[in-house]
């Protein structure tokens, strides 16, 4: 078994493993690094994707592999695990705040079922905001424009 202290180096090794679409966000802020474990010699990480379809997973499945390679841990194997499905909960608050000053909205805003209401802006604060498009530079947030600043942001969609 990798020990207290092992499992701590090596989170603290993904946490320099960023993720492709939202580069202000490591992995382990992103939530996504769900267990490290030892099976005889190799360090096992199992990831859990934000949606199943995904393009970024085997980027991040590759660079999981080249930064505990570069750490000196040769024998990794990642597991991809879509059960549970990721959550946007699962975001740490240091990822919350890093997505905003990064000028994208985390999953937040006034919610009335599944129905987003209103966003705050991350650059002004404001709620005064409008989504422009259901869809973003990805599948996983949509467009928003703030009234008051009149910046266009984007929004991680709670799910």
């Amino acid at each position: 078994m990798v020990s207290r202290a092992g499992v701590d180096e090596i989170r603290a090794i993904l946490d320099g493993v960023r993720d492709p679409e939202m580069p202000a966000l490591s992995i382990t802020d992103l939530g996504i690094v769900r267990e490290i474990r030892q099976e005889d010699d190799t360090v096992v990480v199992a990831l859990t994707p934000t949606y199943s379809g995904c393009p970024a997973t085997r980027v991040i499945q590759d660079d999981v592999v080249r930064a505990l390679h570069e750490n000196g841990i040769e024998s990794v194997r990642v597991e991809v695990r879509l059960a549970p499905a990721w959550s946007t909960d699962w975001l740490t608050p240091r990822g919350r705040e890093r997505l905003r000053e990064f000028g994208i909205a985390p999953p937040s805003g006034i919610v009335d079922g599944p129905v987003v209401v209103s966003v705050a802006c991350p650059r002004c604060g404001s709620f005064a905001t409008r989504e422009r498009s259901h869809f973003g530079s990805t599948p996983c947030k949509a467009l928003y424009r703030c009234d008051v600043c009149l910046e266009p942001f984007e929004y991680v969609k709670p799910h």
